[in-house]
């Protein structure tokens, strides 16, 4: 059934006129002193005859989609669902419907993901980036609002919300230090990614001066990355006596090729992992690892993003940009 013969049938079935229903349902009953027993009594009529309004139209007319993207760089990762999963609970409690793309960490798949949201007309973005510049995110920026999160760009306008990944990889190294190991594997992500430069850092600045052996191997965030380099390893002939994994899911393939070696961790060899699972408490033994606050900078992420949404729809200048890094902490467990 059209839209015009929906409202002209809820008209007809609850006596009120077309531009009274027509308010109700677009939620602007208080602004025109619409009586909660009216509201309740047309929005009722609308449930029985399924009204669907014409989101096209609406956009059209208002300017608003009430709709904003979120790029994500894997969607399959459990640290980018549970990230995502946050932001889309948020977005939903303002009122907001979310358009969730994935960019599977191609800079070229970013750039037309970003380019499918400007032709969706969204209200706004969300982006983890994966490009090694900003240059196309401050130009769409220019037109619709965006903020970055998890990971940001060195030098950019853009507004951002991250973890201090410097500060949770060096606290990490430091405890293994602090517990005396001295010969430490660390496991790393993509390699040019931001949050994986930094945790490099954050390693190799804890080192410093202790004397310790170590060794930097990796190139995803996955469980085939952390395998792999277990594997390849151990298996030389060169033993360590802890592993760092730069994230949950390359920290559930080190724990694997551990056993299949015949390695029992906690206890043959210490294992400590970047990002913050539930399930890392039910493992034997449960795992030692930097939390990073996903829920603390989901909330700060879409906060920055309404107030530039206002700010623009009432014809004022951004914000000044907000640039985040919220401290990690270290929850400490039985596997190192």
């Amino acid at each position: 059934m059209a839209q015009k013969n929906t409202l002209l049938t809820i008209s007809e079935q609850t006596g009120y006129s077309v531009s009274t229903i027509s308010r109700v349902l677009s939620g602007k009953a208080k602004t025109y002193r619409i009586s909660r027993e009216t509201e309740t009594l047309i929005k009722e009529a609308a449930q029985r005859l399924n009204y669907q309004p014409n989101l096209i139209a609406q956009t059209l007319r208002t300017q608003k989609s009430n709709t904003v993207g979120l790029l994500i760089p894997e969607v399959d990762n459990p640290f980018f669902a549970s990230l995502a999963g946050i932001i889309i609970g948020i977005l939903h409690s303002r009122g907001y419907h979310v358009l969730l793309a994935d960019s599977r960490e191609s800079a070229r798949d970013e750039v037309q993901e970003l380019r499918m949201f400007m032709s969706r007309s969204v209200d706004g973005i969300i982006c983890i980036p994966v490009s090694s510049t900003p240059d196309f995110h401050e130009h769409v920026s220019s037109q619709i609002p965006m903020v970055l999160i998890d990971r940001h760009f060195k030098k950019t306008s853009l507004s951002y919300v991250c973890t201090d990944n410097y500060a949770g990889s060096r606290m990490a190294t430091e405890y293994l230090l602090d517990k005396g190991y001295k010969r430490i594997l660390a496991i790393q992500g993509v390699p040019d990614s931001m949050p994986n430069k930094e945790r490099v850092r954050g390693f190799v600045d804890a080192i410093g001066v202790h004397g310790v052996d170590y060794k930097i191997a990796g190139n995803a965030f996955s469980v085939e990355n952390g395998n792999r380099e277990i594997l390849a390893a151990f298996s030389g002939g060169r033993e360590y006596d802890a592993v760092f994994a730069f994230s949950a899911t390359i920290l559930l393939g080190a724990i694997d090729a551990l056993r299949r070696l015949d390695l029992r961790p906690g206890k043959d060899v210490g294992i400590i992992s970047y990002d913050n699972n539930g399930f890392l408490d039910f493992m034997d033994p449960a795992v030692t690892r930097v939390e990073q606050p996903l829920r603390e900078a989901g909330k700060v992420a879409v906060d920055t993003l309404m107030e530039i949404i206002a700010a623009r729809r009432a014809g004022h200048p951004d914000p000044a940009s907000r640039q985040i890094l919220i401290p990690p902490t270290l929850v400490v467990r039985g596997s190192c």
